[in-house]
């Protein structure tokens, strides 16, 4: 199992219409201290707040959708991503979240027609339940990251940009599950450096990779509601390992403090996980090369703006 170039071409021509071709945002030398050529991809103007929207329409577009409807677990962002994609094409959902989920996030998937379940606990205690429901009803599962509907339905994000810059030596995406990093990897094959950032609080590829094989982490920090996942997912996992340059992790202040520069500089709200990519240069986590020509995906913008005055 596994997903191809291929694969993001095919769902690229199911997602035409469905989901927004979002921006890319070339910065200023010096920008945010750097040396390098930056370039923001503007994923957190995508339908339901995140990049999350791709894979769900694609995962929907994809199979036959029963009268039970469909069935997610979400930290917030594939949820909302999910009520979006089913309302917008005539689908009942039920989303199962987490307790420790944004309030913010529950709200917008509940404003966006979806029946939602807040389960006590992580996202592996709100996937369990959802698992057990689509058991008991027949309805259709959308899994947030494992699965290769989803996956190249992330990757056609990687498409876009490849379209979108002439030169590209490096793309920093934040990792939680694995899905959006390896529909990334998958679409590039290696021609340019992939490298995720995730949280020192949420190392699910960092611990893979020293482990060889996904393996449970502990859960926590400012970005759990988006990027606390329990364990990298199995097949993003297969990916990053053929086509991942590596791993670096940032701890909460440095996310934060990547928050209010976005905030402050660009006037761009994005949650925790959305500004954990860009974290990595600020924090000196990742060092560029002079004139490196970085991508940085900012990935989700489901935030309170209050938060970031």
């Amino acid at each position: 199992m596994s997903v191809s170039p291929e694969d993001i071409e095919q769902a690229a021509g199911r997602l035409h219409g469905h989901v927004r071709r979002t921006p890319i945002l070339p910065l200023e030398l010096g920008a945010f201290g750097s040396h390098a050529q930056l370039t923001l991809k503007l994923e957190l103007l995508q339908h339901s707040g995140s990049f999350k929207a791709r894979g769900a329409f694609n995962s929907l577009l994809s199979m036959t959708v029963p009268k039970a409807g469909v069935v997610a677990a979400s930290g917030g962002n594939h949820g909302a991503a999910v009520a979006f994609a089913a309302h917008s094409l005539g689908h009942r959902a039920e989303i199962f979240v987490p307790s420790l989920a944004a309030k913010a996030k529950i709200a917008r998937i509940e404003s966006l027609g979806a029946n939602v379940h807040v389960i006590p606990g992580a996202y592996a205690d709100a996937l369990a339940a959802a698992e057990a429901h689509q058991r008991e009803t027949g309805a259709i599962g959308i899994h947030a990251y494992d699965a290769p509907a989803t996956v190249a339905g992330q990757g056609t994000l990687a498409r876009e940009l490849d379209a979108q810059m002439t030169q590209v030596d490096t793309v920093l995406v934040a990792v939680g599950g694995g899905g959006l990093i390896g529909g990334i990897a998958a679409w590039f094959e290696g021609r340019v450096n992939v490298v995720g950032v995730e949280p020192k609080a949420c190392p699910t590829l960092e611990s893979a990779f020293r482990a060889k094989a996904p393996v449970d982490v502990e859960v926590g920090g400012i970005a759990a509601d988006s990027l606390g996942a329990r364990r990298i997912g199995a097949l993003p996992f297969s990916i990053a390992k053929q086509f991942v340059e590596g791993v670096v992790l940032v701890d909460d202040e440095a996310i934060r403090a990547a928050q209010t520069a976005l905030w402050r500089e660009l006037r761009l709200a994005a949650e925790p996980g959305g500004a954990t990519a860009l974290a990595a240069l600020l924090s000196g986590a990742y060092k560029p090369a002079v004139g490196e020509k970085v991508a940085v995906i900012l990935c989700g913008g489901n935030v309170d703006p209050s938060s970031l005055a």
